[in-house]
């Protein structure tokens, strides 16, 4: 998973539909994964209210934040704040996006549910896990371990290149790797 390059080989920006089609993309990417991740969030933590048959209005919660969040986290991806450790292995700069992308998405939950308490009043926020620092701080070990697969994908697949990793996930097992 990588986005479109800011300039080719001989310098000049790619075409713009060319840009907007590797930002749809991303933006795509990234929304089905955080809407998976929150998705199963929502089921395991509102499993009462599942069985009282209100599935569509939390799975409606995670549809809305994994758009917002996607938006948030492909901002935080053409920012690049990992640039400065891509000469180290790269297990650090897994680690230090998913840590990254952990504290971004906590501190909106909290901007989102500050909000929300404005508009409906204190009383109609949630109490839920996020109520206590206990709560908050299983959510953000069980979201940085859960952002830590998609990060090691898309820096391994900048570090070996699309061709490779799609032959080594897709491709057959007795053929040679394009470039290996």
């Amino acid at each position: 998973m990588t986005h479109a390059p800011v300039h080719d080989a001989g310098g000049s920006k790619p075409p713009l539909r060319q840009r907007l089609i590797g930002s749809f993309r991303l933006f795509f990417i990234l929304f089905i994964y955080l809407w998976i991740l929150l998705g199963l969030f929502v089921l395991n933590q509102n499993f009462e209210r599942l069985r009282e048959g209100e599935t569509l209005a939390l799975q409606g919660f995670a549809l809305m934040n994994a758009l917002v969040l996607g938006k948030v986290m492909m901002l935080a991806e053409h920012l690049d704040f990992a640039r400065w450790l891509r000469t180290r292995p790269a297990i650090f700069s897994i680690l230090f996006e998913a840590l990254f992308c952990t504290v971004l998405f906590i501190a909106f939950h909290f901007v989102e549910h500050w909000v929300i308490g404005l508009f409906r009043g204190a009383a109609a926020v949630d109490e839920g896990p996020t109520a206590t620092v206990a709560g908050v701080a299983i959510i953000a070990v069980v979201l940085f371990v859960s952002l830590i697969p998609f990060f090691a994908f898309k820096n391994v697949t900048r570090i070996i290149g699309w061709p490779r990793m799609r032959h080594i996930l897709f491709g057959r097992p007795d053929q040679p790797i394009p470039g290996g």
